[in-house]
């Protein structure tokens, strides 16, 4: 089990998350035609060329999916009973193909949980970064996690 209970967690503790990903154009191509976003920024090169961006724009739901699923492995895998909810998510920089990304968390609260005496709510500050070290996403999740034992 990679992910730590409730009880292991610590207000401030910081993991930098090993697994980087380089976003491809197949990557935003199918999950913007999966989630049905026809936008053109993410899937017209004539479009996003003409844009104040000058080139494909990589879908931002992708951007934060992606975000969430590389913490997953260091945090809540085989420890979480459910995520209750993300707050606050920004995308303070574009994310473009070829972009490299890598991932970050910080944990801002902890609590017991007040319905199930055997978990409690960790919340989660992830942050995205690309190869420059620019932010290009953020969020706080908050994750009802099981306790050891």
């Amino acid at each position: 089990m990679a992910g730590r209970c409730f009880d292991e967690w610590e207000v401030g503790d910081s993991l930098d998350h090993d697994i980087r990903r380089t976003v491809t154009e197949t990557d935003n191509l199918l999950f913007s035609t999966m989630t049905h976003n026809p936008q053109p920024l993410h899937l017209d090169a004539e479009a996003a060329r003409a844009s104040e961006f000058g080139q494909i724009l990589v879908n931002g739901t992708f951007t934060f999916s992606l975000m969430v699923g590389l913490s997953v492995g260091d945090t809540t895998l085989g420890t979480l009973v459910a995520n209750l909810g993300y707050d606050t998510i920004a995308h303070p920089v574009p994310v473009f193909i070829g972009d490299t990304l890598r991932a970050r968390t910080i944990v801002e609260s902890l609590r017991n949980s007040k319905s199930r005496p055997d978990a409690g709510i960790v919340t989660f500050r992830h942050e995205l970064l690309n190869q420059r070290d620019e932010i290009v996403c953020r969020c706080l999740r908050s994750a009802l996690i099981r306790k050891s034992g």
